[in-house]
């Protein structure tokens, strides 16, 4: 299978190809707050350590070491980064350092005049949340916020017209069973993908997607993707025992929270350590992280890399073994 079938326009053979300690970056994400007005209950928030509002000098500086890397493509999270005020200041800037694909992971719950201010800046993706197919059960999975499931849909409806949506489903045992009717009413508001995963806590199979109708999973690479994996008995997360030890991804693909850097942004969320600060040794330090860490024997890796990621790094492992 070539990695472009998957649909994330990140992943594909020809970076696979060429990936290693020299490459450009190819894709970054940055936490600018840990504040967020959604209170999801899957959502276990940052360290502590990590929590914080960056300031935009704090934004640019990554951007500016990013940049001068060649990097390809950036995303802006949180906590809720629509929050976070210089927001499309820095969009700006990105835009003009030339990174092809500017990227925001969104509630979708902020002004839909805020979000074409950030179309206007450079956005040209955005992940949105959505986690359930009706305003009731939206409410319990945002956390009890009023009214934000509404503004989420519209949102996304009308920037789906415009742009380069997908929206992120998480599924836990109180919306596990409606995860088909959610994925259809997603599928009706014209987002470009759907990835459905289950929570780290809950972390099963999603059930029933196998009853998808066909014209929708061929609309969307990404949910057929998934919902295939399932088919075959293949969860979102785990690593198997024929699956590679090494992580290429860490060589041109990072997360950033605060000062330091992680191996990837699931491992951030999972509490884990970061491989090291921001500063020049940057790219020298995830290097080496990749040559030294066995994925299998570190339990982060192990129980939570997504199937894409391992798909990734098992391409990466034929063509380089060494």
């Amino acid at each position: 299978m070539k990695l472009e079938e998957i649909g994330f326009y990140t992943l594909s053979d020809y970076r696979a190809n060429q990936t290693n300690i020299a490459a450009p970056l190819w894709r970054c994400e940055l936490l600018v707050t840990d504040k967020c007005n959604f209170k999801c209950p899957y959502c276990r928030g940052m360290r502590p350590d990590l929590k914080g509002v960056l300031s935009f000098e704090q934004a640019k500086y990554v951007v500016d070491l990013w940049a001068d890397q060649g990097l390809k493509n950036i995303r802006f999270s949180g906590g809720e980064p629509t929050t976070w005020q210089p927001l499309a200041r820095l969009i700006d800037y990105a835009k003009r350092k030339d990174i092809e694909r500017i990227a925001v992971s969104t509630n979708g719950s902020a002004s839909f005049s805020l979000y074409k201010e950030l179309l206007s800046a450079g956005v040209n993706d955005f992940s949105i949340s959505l986690d359930a197919c009706c305003s009731a059960f939206g409410e319990i999975m945002n956390g009890g916020i009023k009214g934000g499931w509404e503004k989420s849909i519209k949102n996304i409806e009308k920037l789906s017209a415009v742009t380069y949506v997908t929206v992120g489903m998480v599924f836990t045992e109180y919306n596990m069973d409606d995860a088909v009717d959610s994925i259809l009413f997603a599928h009706s508001l014209g987002v470009s993908d759907i990835r459905i995963i289950s929570s780290a806590q809950y972390n099963e199979v999603i059930k029933n997607v196998a009853e998808l109708p066909e014209e929708v999973l061929n609309a969307h690479p990404i949910l057929k993707y998934r919902v295939t994996n399932f088919k075959n008995g293949r969860n979102v997360r785990g690593i198997k025992k024929e699956d590679s030890h090494t992580c290429a991804l860490v060589l041109d693909d990072m997360a950033v929270a605060q000062n330091y850097h992680f191996p990837c942004i699931i491992y951030l969320r999972e509490m884990g350590s970061a491989i090291g600060k921001i500063d020049g040794n940057i790219r020298f330090d995830r290097y080496m992280w990749a040559i030294l860490h066995d994925t299998h024997k570190d339990p982060i890796c192990r129980k939570n890399c997504l199937d894409v990621c391992i798909d990734y790094n098992n391409k990466c492992n034929i063509i380089n073994p060494d």
